[in-house]
């Protein structure tokens, strides 16, 4: 079965959701620029897609608002 992102959008969803699930609170888009080593802008552009893609929900202008709308048993293992 093809999966309905790629192997990066893969990794931000895992992320998200270990994170929320260890820290009880969704990540931060800074989290997420200090664990992937890029760029503000590229992460604010992966929230954007992966929100577009409807593979998370969030509430744009609120912080740490991300959830993950995949189920847990298809996401990839985080590398």
């Amino acid at each position: 079965m093809k999966t309905p992102y790629t192997a990066t959008q893969g990794q931000y969803l895992a992320f998200i959701h270990y994170y929320t699930k260890i820290h009880r609170c969704p990540p931060s888009e800074a989290d997420m620029q200090l664990y992937f080593r890029v760029t503000p802008p590229s992460v604010h552009q992966m929230i954007v897609t992966l929100h577009t893609r409807g593979l998370i929900e969030r509430i744009p202008g609120q912080p740490r608002t991300i959830r993950v709308l995949v189920p847990p048993e298809e996401l990839p293992d985080l590398a």
